[in-house]
């Protein structure tokens, strides 16, 4: 079956927005369960108070995740991908909080052609903002797609 999309669809500086996710307890508890990340910082009420940040956090790498799930489920690549290639340039530049409403632009930053003809690569720049249209994150996330031929 042939996919609805291909990574012939996109060009260099297209530029896509997610939905956005409000980030709660319930998210922070169940990430620590699922990745034995129990660090006083996300789980201690207490220990986060006398923190510099005086509340708890979200977990850095739960924030990449979201965002991963957040341009999944937004469906602009439909079937388009066939493999995650990695992440570069990932760097985390403010605090999430229980709380915080996350959000993911996605712009399209270099695609490049491979020796099969069916397959292309590319890199989406992810930038990931709060609710107050701040930049906590941002990645260079590389995929394999489907080429139309």
């Amino acid at each position: 079956m042939a996919p609805s999309m291909y990574g012939n669809d996109f060009n260099v500086g297209d530029i896509y927005h997610t939905q956005a996710i409000t980030m709660t307890e319930t998210h922070v508890v169940n990430w620590a369960g699922l990745t034995m990340d129990f660090y006083p910082l996300h789980m201690d009420k207490e220990y986060a108070a006398k923190s510099q940040f005086g509340e708890r956090l979200v977990h850095g790498p739960m924030i990449f995740a979201m965002a991963v799930g957040l341009v999944g489920s937004a469906g602009f690549a439909g079937d388009s991908a066939i493999a995650w290639l990695g992440v570069d340039n990932m760097k985390m530049y403010a605090p999430v909080k229980i709380g915080d409403t996350i959000r993911v632009e996605v712009e399209v930053k270099d695609k490049r052609e491979t020796k099969n003809p069916k397959q292309g690569i590319q890199t989406w720049k992810y930038t990931i903002k709060n609710q107050r249209d701040e930049t906590v994150m941002d990645l260079d996330y590389k995929m394999m797609f489907h080429m139309r031929v």
